[in-house]
């Protein structure tokens, strides 16, 4: 295997085990449905941001669907790993597309995140109103992932931050996000 998959590769696990963490830690019951409000997509959008593609979805995904598997939500593992994949995936192809070399993108991260979290909350509310039957009583949870994914853009924003000025991260698109 080559160095730079492995690197990624390890990375993916590292923030996989992040997500998983940082799903387990605060566990807020939501409105409705049987869900919960966390903190675990701070680390979905910056494995979108910092691991990008497949890598930073897959993480994503499996980090977080494994929260739900060991915190007792197995209902919710399926539905769990579609979107959060498909949020790290957003955030990254949203930042790639829109950031431009050598600016400050605080702007576009802000916008990739919100898009992702966008996914997050109809994406439960599709899994929830129709795949596992609540209907309309899937409507309150919306309320709740709304307060979740504005306090998770505004954490992931703060830690990339904080990860680029400290050159903990790349800030160059091509270097981080391209490859």
């Amino acid at each position: 295997m080559e160095k730079n998959k492995l690197n990624k590769l390890v990375l993916a696990a590292m923030f996989a085990a992040l997500a998983l963490v940082a799903t387990m830690i605060i566990r807020i019951p939501s409105l409705g449905g049987n869900g919960y409000v966390n903190i675990g997509d701070t680390m979905v959008l910056l494995s979108g941001w910092i691991l990008g593609g497949f890598y930073g979805a897959a993480a994503a995904g499996l980090g977080s669907c494994l929260a739900d598997l060991f915190a007792g939500y197995a209902l919710y593992v399926p539905g769990t790993f579609v979107i959060k994949f498909f949020m790290a995936l957003a955030a990254w192809a949203i930042y790639r597309v829109l950031a431009k070399e050598g600016k400050s993108n605080t702007g576009v991260l802000l916008v990739s995140g919100i898009a992702a979290e966008v996914i997050m909350v109809a994406g439960y509310l599709v899994y929830e109103a129709f795949f596992l039957g609540y209907g309309a009583g899937a409507l309150p949870a919306v309320i709740s992932n709304i307060g979740q994914g504005v306090t998770n853009i505004v954490l992931a924003l703060a830690l990339q931050l904080a990860l680029q000025k400290s050159k903990a991260v790349s800030t160059s698109i091509s270097s981080s996000l391209k490859k």
